[in-house]
């Protein structure tokens, strides 16, 4: 893609406060819940699309596996590959700057996480969040599995209202102050793509992805609820 994602100045701004905000706090048990479910045994190949900073991408490699983050925010990628040298986690965790849209992996990893909007549900286009889809499919080996939330769109008509909700795309918009690591305020405006299960299971089937499981959840607070128009994501488990 030839043009700026529009989150890019935002994460230059935010840098590492990105970490600061409180949906970021809940990654250990994330973790925790994903890997459970998943059944995962180190060292599992994962590849973390929308990585960000790498906080699922480091607790995983704390933990044995080998996990490769993309993230479209070569800000965000300097942090992440910042962090791992601290830890001596070069040799598990590897990061790189990458549009989720055009990813060349092929039969390359076990898992493929997507989490917290960190590529799906970014684009403003439902296209391009089937292109993301696609190359899922793409990266996974046969009979992979992947994990990936979604925005609910009914907590968004229900509950969002600082936020306008475009009904014929499905993206809401909503206006933000956001501070870097000094104190800084900018205003940006935050884009996000929102779906119904229904929605989901369709893109995944188009992208040769089946569905397995889907719950309702907050950031930090990953369950096996079933899926309403009370939490603000949805998370997605399936399979190639």
């Amino acid at each position: 893609m030839s043009t700026a994602h529009w989150f890019e100045p935002i994460a230059a701004h935010l840098g590492s406060a990105y970490l600061r905000y409180s949906f970021t706090k809940g990654t250990e048990q994330e973790v925790d819940f994903l890997l459970d479910h998943l059944s995962l045994r180190a060292p599992s190949s994962i590849l973390d699309v929308g990585c960000g900073p790498g906080r699922h991408a480091i607790s995983l490699a704390r933990r044995g596996y080998r996990v490769h983050g993309v993230d479209i925010s070569q800000d965000f990628i300097g942090l992440a590959t910042a962090s791992v040298a601290k830890e001596g986690l070069e040799h598990l965790a590897t990061f790189e700057q990458r549009d989720a849209r055009e990813m060349p992996f092929v039969d390359q990893f076990d898992v493929v996480l997507c989490l917290c909007q960190g590529a799906f549900g970014l684009m403003r286009a439902n296209s391009d969040d089937e292109l993301v889809l696609a190359g899922f499919s793409q990266a996974l080996q046969p009979g992979g599995k992947f994990a990936l939330s979604a925005f609910n769109a009914y907590f968004a008509v229900k509950y969002h209202e600082e936020a306008e909700f475009d009904a014929d795309s499905g993206v809401s918009s909503e206006n933000t102050k956001v501070l870097n690591p000094e104190g800084k305020s900018l205003e940006f405006v935050l884009h996000t793509g929102c779906y119904t299960p229904r929605e989901l299971r369709l893109m995944a089937k188009d992208a040769q992805l089946s569905i397995d499981n889907m719950y309702s959840v907050e950031p930090g607070a990953y369950k096996r609820s079933p899926v309403s128009t009370e939490t603000p994501e949805f998370l997605v488990f399936g399979s190639r």
